[in-house]
């Protein structure tokens, strides 16, 4: 499939054809989009084996501008799924601007996350887009899950995220990754940000079923940064099974096996997020009921796609009451949002995290 020709919105994916790029193709086909897959290597993307008259194919690199360009042609957003994103996010989130469309990651790392958010902030809200590093299982999850256990909180004294594996397969992406060392070693102690010690803390902690009691370790990953921009607290630290952490330092551990029919592997995993605030904490432990990167992506696109309706309809439609103008921000560009349809990202928190327990208890 090489020639543009849908009615449906049009999403493309780079590293379409590494482990994650393809539970992405297969998500926005299963939801309606077309997606675009993009690989640096033109034979795997030949052998991937995508449907032919559902997804177009095109190569590209992040050392070739014009290459992106022209694979990013005719997208609404794009989706970075190739790893380590230290050497592919500013390429591929620099195209995604000059083509004007969002760009999300799924990124783990705390360099390249601080990195794009602290060079593509401006230049994103100028050009009217999103610019979402780190959509995903680690990062954006997490941070989903700290806001919904905050609720009304404005600030905390302490932020505990408890990330538990029964196992870990690594990727070669995740391989990859380690070796480049851009992981980041960053917590939030006394208020700010600082590297975790050379002897990370340890502890033991009861997650819920299957994993249940565990021993875990302090490894910090791009939550630390994401949670710290919008929430007052001053600890935030990230624990990790110790299992999990043996699992992929041990090179010896093989990949991910398909367990079932949608190729997914037998691993489990749950999040945990402890606040504490004066003598009270709230707790909870959910895990992804969706793929969080295509739900967020999915609420961009449609953003766009009314945005464009909006730029096009007949004026009598724009100045019916059923649509409104956000005046609220004056200097920003102004959005439109249809008023008994809008949503809030607490849509997005309901929609992509399961709340096992949450509740305050004196400490």
């Amino acid at each position: 499939m090489d020639k543009m020709s849908t009615t449906k919105p049009v999403v493309a994916v780079f590293g379409a054809t590494g482990h994650t790029g393809r539970f992405v193709i297969a998500e926005l086909l299963r939801s309606e989009m077309t997606p675009i897959a993009i690989a640096r290597d033109a034979a795997a993307l030949s052998a991937a084996n995508f449907p032919e008259l559902e997804v177009f194919r095109r190569q590209a690199t992040v050392d070739d501008a014009a290459s992106l360009d022209r694979a990013l042609h005719g997208a609404q957003a794009v989706i970075n799924c190739a790893g380590p994103f230290v050497d592919t996010a500013d390429a591929v989130a620099s195209a995604a601007l000059r083509a004007g469309i969002h760009y999300v990651d799924v990124a783990a790392e705390q360099v390249s996350v601080g990195k794009t958010l602290e060079k593509f902030d401006e230049p994103a809200r100028q050009a009217g887009v999103a610019v979402v590093p780190s959509m995903a299982f680690f990062g954006g999850f997490s941070d989903l899950m700290t806001t919904a256990v905050l609720g009304d909180w404005d600030a905390v004294d302490s932020i505990e995220v408890m990330v538990g594996f029964d196992s870990w397969h690594p990727t070669p992406g995740t391989r990859n990754t380690i070796e480049r060392k851009s992981v980041g070693n960053l917590m939030v102690t006394g208020g700010r940000l600082a590297p975790v010690p050379s002897s990370p803390a340890q502890k033991r902690w009861n997650f819920a079923e299957p994993l249940g009691d565990q021993a875990v370790v302090e490894v910090p990953f791009s939550e630390i940064l994401l949670i710290s921009r919008h929430v007052k607290t001053a600890e935030l630290h990230t624990y990790l099974t110790q299992v999990a952490l043996s699992d992929v330092l041990d090179p010896a551990t093989p990949p991910p096996k398909a367990a079932d029919a949608m190729g997914r592997s037998a691993q489990h995993f749950v999040v945990e997020v402890v606040a504490r605030r004066l003598w009270h904490a709230k707790r909870s432990s959910g895990c992804s009921k969706a793929n969080s990167v295509l739900q967020a992506l999915t609420r961009l696109v449609k953003f766009s796609m009314l945005k464009t309706f909006w730029q096009h309809s007949d004026p009598t439609i724009r100045h019916s009451k059923s649509w409104r103008l956000d005046r609220s921000q004056p200097h920003r560009k102004r959005r439109v949002t249809r008023t008994k349809s809008r949503r809030s990202w607490k849509c997005l928190i309901d929609r992509l995290v399961r709340v096992d327990s949450i509740g305050d208890y004196t400490t």
